[in-house]
Parts: C-alpha cells; structure tokens; sequence
C-alpha cells in the first residue's frame, strides 16, 4: 500500500519478515553532537564534574541502550548484538558522539546505532545541565551501514 515496510497492505503497523533473509554480517555506524559553551566543555573534558567523568558514563549508556533497542522501538527486532562501540570525543564548541554496532543475523543495526548515539546525547546533557541549559542535540544521523540484501550506504 504504502511502499514501507513496517506498513502492511491495509495500512496497519506491522514487524517485518525477517525469516527469509539470509543471515550476513551487518554494521551501522551513526553519530551526534552536543553543541555547548566552552566552559561547560572544558567541565566534560576534565572528567571532575560534581557526577563524575561524564564522558565515560555517556559512553556507557549508548551501550546499555543499543542492547534495548528493541525495547524502545516497536517495530525493531530484538537482535543478538555482536559489537557496540561508542565514542564522545571532544570537538570545537561541543562533543562529538559516534557509535558503531555489529551484529551477525537477517536484519541491521541501524536503530540499534541511532538509539546508542541518542541516549548518549542525552546522557551528556543530563549529567551536563546544571553547568548550561542551552546545550543543544544536533544533527543525530545515521553515517554508514554494511550488509544486508540492500547493501552498504555511506552518507
């Protein structure tokens, strides 16, 4: 009906088949940033804010939440994840936050990478606020995924 695949042919949400597609090794990296002031930065960079080394526990939670995907999207399979990898590093006038997810099985990592990047924007910002409000989540974007019967992509 409608061309997508989480849309069945009377316009109903719906998970997709996977039970046919053959299994193949599959990898998503996606990234994000967390524009903010330089001394709230300077405060992430030096891992002694009044919570702790925000960096590592913004790293952590993009792991814990690729691992819940599934529990988070409707439609998203729950997967037997191989790898999750995820970096905030710092960067002109913010962090810079990347993830990469692996898996070996008959759907991709695309939203397990883009939930991994999200809850570790959104885990700066939370151990970050009482420093800056205004810290802004931006451009939160899948960069590149290989596998699958589509193939690869890059941005």
């Amino acid at each position: 009906m409608s061309g997508l695949t989480h849309i069945d042919e009377t316009g109903r949400a719906c998970m997709v088949d996977v039970s046919d597609k053959a299994v193949t090794t599959r990898e998503a990296v996606a990234a994000g940033f967390v524009r903010m002031a330089p001394a709230t930065l300077a405060l992430a960079v030096s891992g002694e804010g009044k919570k702790g080394d925000v960096r590592a526990v913004a790293e952590i939670a993009g792991v814990m939440a690729a691992k819940r995907t599934s529990d988070l999207i409707p439609m998203c399979h729950p997967l037997a994840i191989s790898k999750v990898e995820v970096r905030v590093d710092p960067a002109d006038d913010g962090l810079a936050v990347t993830a990469r997810v692996k898996t070996t099985g008959q759907t991709g990592v695309e939203m397990e990478a883009l939930t991994a990047v999200s809850v570790a924007c959104l885990t700066l910002y939370d151990m970050l606020k009482a420093a800056e409000k205004g810290m802004v989540i931006e451009a939160v974007r899948l960069v590149s995924k290989t596998g699958g019967k589509s193939g690869d992509w890059t941005a």
